[in-house]
């Protein structure tokens, strides 16, 4: 797939490996869940961008975020693909697990994540989020949606765009949580009429006739954070160098993946392997092109499809990314006051150590810490009050003083 890395790319690889910059530790294990955001690991590890810094890889699949989590905390794992939401709960202590110092190396993809329905909400004519509100309201029966992790990306949006709809997404509904590789078989068992998650498991429902894409993460916010290279603050304490070349050979699969679609076609094939995604090529490789069939007969080519790269706007790991995901716990009662979303959010996003990286292989790095975006409910969210935006949203479920309205 990658006949070799560019000579200024070894020579510049070899000064690090041979300078005092050189790795503390040269065979780091990496986790991993079977998703296709989960590329720039696979082709860091497999295509020659780790071993000219001296950098063994170890991809070790995880079989639920939750498993991931607990071997992430525990140094079992390095680092590791990773929920955005998952980080920033277990460094605050809601993450399931004993509070413990985490931080976000890089960003690793955005956008390219579905809510999908059941083919039995399907034939009664729920395939608008006008009739999915109609049905949620005047049904004597709550549907139930899944998400792979209470705090992850996935929950968030689901949460998100469900409120957007007029769903209250604690009353209105049940949520559970679901291993991504489990959901199309939950959803086949009639278990769930619905899911938030990533790809290929959102085109594989479709593939198999047993639901429809009704919405896409990235029509909820256009090129929205979600996975992350993650690890503890101790990993990046005891091994700085070794954290900084990780980020540089990952920087460098992420850019060459999206160097030609022939470059997305073959990261697709190799992701179908056994190893990693162990699913079919043609429900991997149309999304990856950004090439959607939502199961409705509706057919498009995605502005804001999944991206690894984008010149290195996805990999910037921008305070407000971090701080995004603390408002919404706040929003929906995970955290019972508001946190120092700005202290917070500088301690975990290493945008000095990611800087370093960047420029190291001569990826352009924001000067800004922060950006400005415009939400599916047209809330802008640029970071600048936190505690404000978490409780502008007419649906939540934040019970305080400073916040006496209804749930609805």
């Amino acid at each position: 797939m990658n006949d070799s890395v560019g000579n200024s790319a070894v020579n510049n690889a070899l000064a690090w490996v041979n300078g005092s910059d050189a790795p503390e530790k040269s065979s780091l294990d990496l986790g991993f869940m079977a998703l296709t955001d989960c590329a720039s690991l696979v082709v860091a590890a497999t295509q020659g961008f780790a071993q000219p810094y001296g950098l063994t890889l170890n991809l070790k699949r995880q079989s639920s975020w939750a498993n991931l989590r607990d071997k992430l905390v525990s140094g079992e794992l390095d680092a590791a693909h990773s929920l955005y939401g998952l980080i920033y709960a277990v460094h605050l202590g809601i993450g399931g697990v004993a509070p413990t110092e985490m931080a976000v190396l890089m960003g690793l993809n955005q956008n390219g994540q579905s809510i999908n329905l059941s083919h039995g909400l399907q034939q009664q004519g729920v395939t608008t989020p006008e009739a999915l509100d109609r049905h949620v309201h005047q049904s004597q029966t709550k549907l139930t949606f899944a998400q792979t992790f209470p705090t992850g990306t996935h929950a968030m949006w689901l949460y998100y765009w469900l409120a957007s709809q007029g769903i209250h997404p604690l009353l209105d509904v049940d949520s559970v949580v679901v291993p991504p590789p489990q959901m199309v078989a939950h959803l086949q068992a009639g278990r769930i009429d619905g899911f938030c998650v990533g790809e290929p498991w959102c085109a594989s429902a479709v593939k198999q006739n047993l639901g429809f894409t009704l919405a896409t993460t990235q029509a909820i916010w256009p090129n929205h954070p979600e996975k992350v290279l993650g690890c503890t603050q101790a990993f990046v304490d005891h091994y700085p160098n070794t954290a900084r070349v990780l980020v540089m050979a990952i920087l460098e699969a992420s850019r060459f993946i999206e160097e030609s679609q022939e470059n997305r076609r073959s990261t697709a094939q190799l992701l179908s392997a056994r190893d990693y995604l162990d699913a079919p090529l043609d429900c991997i490789e149309p999304r990856l092109l950004g090439a959607y069939d939502d199961g409705l007969g509706n057919h498009w080519q995605d502005p804001h499809a999944l991206r690894f790269f984008a010149g290195g706007e996805v990999n910037l790991p921008y305070l407000c990314d971090g701080m995004w995901f603390m408002t919404q716990f706040r929003r929906w009662g995970l955290l019972r006051e508001d946190p120092d979303y700005l202290g917070v959010a500088r301690k975990v996003q290493q945008l000095d150590l990611y800087r370093q990286a960047a420029a190291a292989v001569g990826v352009p790095a924001n000067a800004q810490d922060m950006r400005s975006s415009q939400l599916i409910d047209g809330k802008i969210w640029d970071g600048a009050d936190p505690a404000a935006y978490a409780r502008s949203f007419r649906l939540h479920a934040m019970a305080d003083p400073c916040n006496r309205q209804a749930l609805r």
